[in-house]
């Protein structure tokens, strides 16, 4: 019999635990950060850097928990937060300014905030703590910076949103990635809103977007274009429930520092799936410590008394004097309007309603007494740190006390139309207990209250998830026809079943789980010896296949022989048969009859399909096992040549044989000479934009297969033709190095390609 688990409320959060660097963000710790200059002027120096804005960095040194680091780069961070006239300004510190692999327990950039506005030294880190529960978050805590041994005071000590985060949050960090912050904040201006007024060149939003990737204004622009002129197809283009999730979290913590008052303060991140994915940034004025906004009712800002009570609703039930399509585009919706108030009821239910947020702010006061009260720049008084909790401080403009502000907007809140009079859902189950690979599932809720019912289901974490509705007709599993009851069939599952459930009528929503998509139901079961194999390797790739920073490294591919979807979460490579859970794969659906590269490059970093061993050119052996390591596959393998494959012939069942490598394809057998080949074959213009040539000396490829730097084929062309050059149309691709793989009845070449706009 199969062990099969349900698991409730699994988070991506999860994947922050692995890493050892969560040490180093530790809520219950202080680090101890201890800078050294040279030059005696240091601060004139960085001064002279900021305001000139040119990003450069002074060298110094640097000891993080008695770790000494040498040739580090250093420079203020932020805008409004620093100023000339300031003892105390936030860091950026980039560890690997001069050495490119030294790093800090993996990290290589710190960002260090200097806790202005905020008498209470906790808004930054307690609402990146209560972020982190429904949605991909910066780790937050504190830390003591001394300069050159100088206690210069206690800072916020913040994750830096860069590509180690992406790769560990959304498995890649190659794809599009946008700053969204004006390069001068305009109040009377658009800014970061993602609305279209500037026409359709994407060039003209450089001012108000900092693209922190190698490609990606098309992309911004796609997204802006769908938002805008086309909303009912904003899913394709972006992930509306985090989005939804990031409206709720802003609106409930009146963290208006942010898309919510003048359009800035998040990150948009394309994912492997084509969505864009928001993520908050800066919240050191959360809390209602910043009170302006665009829209009307409240031009010259509003009040603390007003905080508490501002329409989570505005810019759908007022007006937004400069555009706000993110939000007021998705309002209009009325599914997505109810999703969003049910986010924050959550958010409110789980924070505040039950008054934790008060015990982590005690805590924290706590922990941070001494350095707070020791800190010889902070810009309040002990007493208002002491204070600010509970009670407003006034200072150039009034911070309000956290629980006196959140306790009245609590009770504001639940009683909010839309909010209040949600349905119930309970007694969420499936059947058969037993399940395999293939089978049919039943899924049931009890649910009252409810108009329109929704299962949300996909079969692995890298998959968009699908929709269908649940009915209480007394056809699907579910008792008698208007018992309550809800039931759906799901046909073909795969191996690991990941759903949540959503309800609604005419004034409310409820999820199940309640924080769900960010967390879901997981029913979980095991696979069988031969369903995944390890169908081919290379252990000496010098020119065939580039991985997303263009680097040859080692891979592996991974072949599913059945007719249904597989997760690979719960399985493990090694290349160490002492050490059978060495790597643990991440949770990545390889298609029926699909493949699964995998890179043995020891860069997690690079994405999650990095895994943490190199291959031996000299030979070793490999093994593919599961959670209870059962050994689903092995291999053991000898000295290995430059470029040339092992895989499996015939594919997916064969013994290893040596084979031009065909990574994401269908293993071939050949004996022709592969240098041959290679050099028969001629790519112009490369860079190309429009169409590429290829000029063939002998031979024309049967088929002509174009691969992203993931491995996903994007482009194929079967050619008939006879003649020597063949021309491929690239309109479609979006900027990037891809792979063009050529398939002669003899083998297999491949070429590299750029693609530019």
């Amino acid at each position: 019999m199969k062990n099969i688990f349900l698991l409730f409320s699994f988070s991506f959060f999860l994947q922050f635990n692995s890493f050892s660097q969560a040490d180093f963000y530790h809520p219950n710790t202080i680090q101890e950060i201890r800078i050294y200059f040279e030059q005696s002027n240091w601060d004139e120096i960085l001064d002279d850097f900021f305001v000139a804005g040119d990003q450069e960095r002074l060298l110094c040194n640097i000891s993080i928990n008695g770790t000494q680091l040498d040739s580090v780069g250093i420079r203020y961070k932020g805008y409004s937060s620093v100023s000339v006239d300031r003892t105390k300004n936030p860091f950026n510190i980039k560890l690997d300014y001069v050495k490119g692999d030294q790093t800090y327990d993996g990290i290589d950039k710190v960002k260090l905030s200097n806790v202005i506005q905020d008498p209470s030294f906790l808004r930054e880190v307690m609402s990146y703590e209560i972020a982190r529960k429904y949605m991909p978050s910066s780790r937050a805590n504190y830390a003591k910076v001394y300069i050159n041994d100088e206690y210069w005071g206690l800072y916020t000590n913040v994750e830096s949103v860069d590509k180690d985060f992406l790769a560990r949050t959304y498995g890649s960090n190659n794809n599009a990635f946008i700053k969204c912050n004006p390069e001068t904040l305009d109040l009377d201006g658009e800014n970061s809103n993602l609305e279209n007024h500037l026409g359709t060149d994407s060039l003209n939003y450089t001012q108000n977007y900092d693209l922190r990737s190698d490609y990606g204004w098309a992309d911004l622009y796609e997204l802006i274009e769908v938002l805008n002129e086309n909303p009912v197809d904003i899913e394709s283009v972006l992930n509306v429930d985090r989005t939804l999730w990031m409206h709720a979290f802003n609106y409930a913590l009146v963290n208006f520092d942010s898309y919510v008052g003048y359009a800035q303060n998040y990150y948009l991140y394309k994912d492997e799936n084509g969505q864009f994915n928001p993520v908050l940034w800066d919240l050191n004025q959360s809390f209602a410590s910043y009170r302006l906004s665009d829209a009307s009712e409240f031009w010259n800002g509003f009040s603390i008394e007003q905080a508490k009570t501002i329409d989570p609703l505005f810019h759908y039930n007022s007006v937004s004097v400069v555009a706000r399509p993110l939000m007021r585009n998705l309002f209009e919706n009325d599914t997505y309007r109810r999703m969003f108030l049910a986010h924050m009821r959550t958010i409110i239910e789980e924070n505040f309603e039950n008054e934790a947020y008060i015990t982590r702010g005690e805590h924290y006061q706590t922990l941070i007494d001494d350095a707070v009260q020791t800190d010889p720049n902070k810009f309040y008084t002990y007493d208002d740190f002491l204070n600010n909790l509970n009670s407003t401080t006034s200072d150039l403009v009034e911070y309000p006390g956290i629980t006196d502000l959140m306790d009245a907007r609590t009770d504001y809140l639940l009683n909010y139309e839309g909010i209040s009079n949600a349905p119930d859902i309970t007694d969420v189950s499936y059947s058969p207990q037993t399940l395999s690979i293939g089978d049919d599932i039943h899924i049931n809720a009890s649910i009252v209250n409810a108009s329109k019912v929704i299962l949300m289901y996909r079969f692995g974490g890298n998959g968009l998830f699908q929709e269908v509705e649940m009915l209480d007709d007394g056809t699907q599993n579910d008792g008698s026809a208007n018992d309550g009851v809800y039931g759906i069939q799901i046909q073909d599952v795969g191996n690991n079943v990941q759903y949540y459930v959503y309800a609604e009528n005419d004034e409310s929503g409820r999820f199940s789980p309640e924080r769900a998509a960010f967390e879901f139901h997981n029913i979980v079961s095991n696979i069988n010896v031969e369903d995944v194999v390890i169908n081919e390797f290379m252990a000496s790739n010098q020119t065939t296949l580039a991985d997303e920073e263009g680097e040859y490294d080692d891979w592996i591919e991974l072949y599913n022989t059945t007719d249904f979807d597989i997760s690979t979460a719960g399985l493990y490579l090694t290349d160490n048969p002492d050490n059978l859970d060495k790597w643990a794969l991440p949770d990545v659906i390889i298609e029926a009859d699909g493949y699964l590269v995998i890179w043995a490059d020891e860069d997690g970093d690079q994405g999650e399909l990095h895994a943490n061993f190199k291959l031996s050119a000299g030979g070793e052996s490999l093994t593919l096992t599961d959670v209870n390591s059962t050994i689903l596959d092995e291999i053991i393998f000898g000295d290995q040549n430059e470029d040339i494959s092992t895989g499996r012939y015939p594919n997916g069942t064969g013994d290893f044989i040596e084979m031009f490598p065909t990574p994401n394809a269908e293993n071939l057998p050949t004996n022709v000479n592969e240098a041959y080949l290679r050099s028969s074959v001629t790519l112009f213009p490369n860079p190309a934009s429009a169409f590429i040539h290829l000029k063939f000396e002998d031979q024309i490829p049967f088929e002509i297969n174009i691969q992203n730097v993931n491995g996903q084929t994007v482009s194929t062309q079967k050619n008939e033709l006879k003649e020597g050059i063949v021309s491929v149309d690239l309109t479609e691709l979006s900027e990037g190095i891809y792979s063009v793989f050529l398939l002669f009845e003899e083998g297999i070449v491949t070429k590299k390609m750029i693609v530019i706009r």
